[in-house]
């Protein structure tokens, strides 16, 4: 192995995620920049009534980051301080801050082992006066369990937050992501489906929902400078108080360009999971992710858990041998109640959501990412498969030497 002295793999670093731009990219970000318009302009709108046909929702609500719509989507969804919201522990920090930004408190449920996403039964538990909203999260980009989560929102009046940040593209029973919840969030940074940079989106049937979202992504604000300079007036009147969460043009018409090869761009994310998954069946000790029969999964990650029980090495022993190959490899995600804050805001332990903590614990996420060769995903192959032999000829050699 490289991490032992021996000639890695890769000669470069493959990273875990990438984003990738091409020329015609180039141009839609030119042509704004050569324009009058390079914020609150017409391409917001043009991107975002593109995102909504594509995703099958009435309206997107387009905002400056992920973080940002989860926001948006918290306060439309009218959280505040004695409210509680229902979210996974593994997922980022932001879906759960969301809950804090408005006041109110975040309330974990632990996860389902096969598709490591948000267990209905386990939200069922968890529902109390306070709850206000459930926010599942479609874990590497496998849909959560989305029906029997809005029949628990519809018998208790509840509203649904999907974080599809990691599921553009994604489809659960036939619909698309993005159709479904009240409210479904998109993210737009580097490593997703469709960059911009950074930027996010919030979809929904809703109308009431909808204008809510617009007013709060520009300061409260009843309506915004294009509309103004259109009615050829200036008066404007701030309703709410809101942030500057406002989505470029210049990222508008990123978006716009991205979007267009989000078919293609999903069908290798697809293919290079394929061939993962086959590959790392012959593997001792590399758990595949799983894919439930009834979704399609838009693969934003490729997490494989690793059987510590057949190895002499620990995570952090194979995580560091494949870096050692040059292989980019992340882990995703740290449980957000062992953060400090959360243990020390409001005395979360180890052991209090144990299918989550356990498969932290097992959890590598190898690179995936639309702009990845064919050499590149043979790379990650041998590199696994390298790592994995010598880590288990050394446990097999010295069980034998024991004995």
């Amino acid at each position: 192995m490289a991490v032992k002295g021996g000639t890695p793999v890769r000669k470069t670093l493959l990273p875990y995620g990438k984003q990738s731009i091409d020329d015609d990219d180039v141009d839609a970000v030119v042509a704004v920049l050569r324009s009058d318009w390079m914020t609150t302009g017409p391409k917001v709108t043009e991107f975002e009534e593109a995102f909504a046909a594509r995703v099958g929702s009435k309206y997107a609500v387009s905002f400056s980051s992920g973080t940002s719509a989860l926001h948006g989507a918290a306060f439309a969804a009218g959280l505040g301080p004695g409210d509680e919201a229902i979210t996974t522990p593994l997922t980022f920090a932001a879906t759960a801050n969301c809950v804090l930004y408005q006041g109110a408190r975040p309330v974990f449920a632990d996860i389902q082992r096969d598709s490591m996403n948000i267990d209905p039964e386990a939200i069922g538990r968890r529902i109390g006066s306070k709850t206000r909203a459930i926010l599942p999260v479609d874990f590497a980009g496998h849909p959560a369990d989305l029906t029997p989560i809005l029949e628990l929102a519809e018998k208790y009046g509840l509203l649904v937050i999907e974080d599809a940040c990691h599921a553009l593209g994604a489809e659960y029973r036939g619909q698309k992501t993005g159709s479904i919840a009240h409210m479904t969030v998109f993210s737009f940074h580097p490593v997703k489906h469709v960059a911009t940079g950074e930027g996010g989106m919030v979809t929904t049937n809703n109308p009431e929902h909808a204008e809510t979202l617009r007013r709060f992504r520009n300061h409260g604000i009843s309506s915004d400078a294009r509309q103004r300079q259109t009615a050829g007036q200036w008066h404007y009147e701030m309703v709410m108080l809101g942030f500057n969460y406002r989505l470029t043009d210049i990222a508008c018409a990123l978006g716009i360009s991205q979007l267009n090869k989000l078919d293609p761009n999903l069908a290798r994310r697809r293919e290079i999971a394929a061939r993962y998954s086959i590959a790392f069946r012959q593997i001792p000790g590399i758990i595949s992710p799983s894919v439930r029969p009834d979704v399609s999964p838009a693969w934003h990650l490729y997490p494989i858990r690793i059987d510590l029980t057949e190895y002499d090495a620990d995570r952090g022993e194979i995580f560091r041998a494949l870096r050692a190959e040059n292989i980019g490899v992340n882990v995703h995600y740290i449980p957000v109640h062992l953060h400090p804050y959360y243990r020390d805001q409001f005395g979360y332990k180890s052991g209090d959501y144990p299918v989550a903590e356990t498969t932290y614990e097992q959890l590598i996420s190898l690179p995936m990412f639309h702009g990845m060769s064919d050499q590149d995903i043979e790379d990650v192959i041998t590199a696994v498969t390298k790592v994995s032999a010598h880590l288990i000829r050394d446990r097999k050699r010295s069980l034998a030497d024991s004995k």
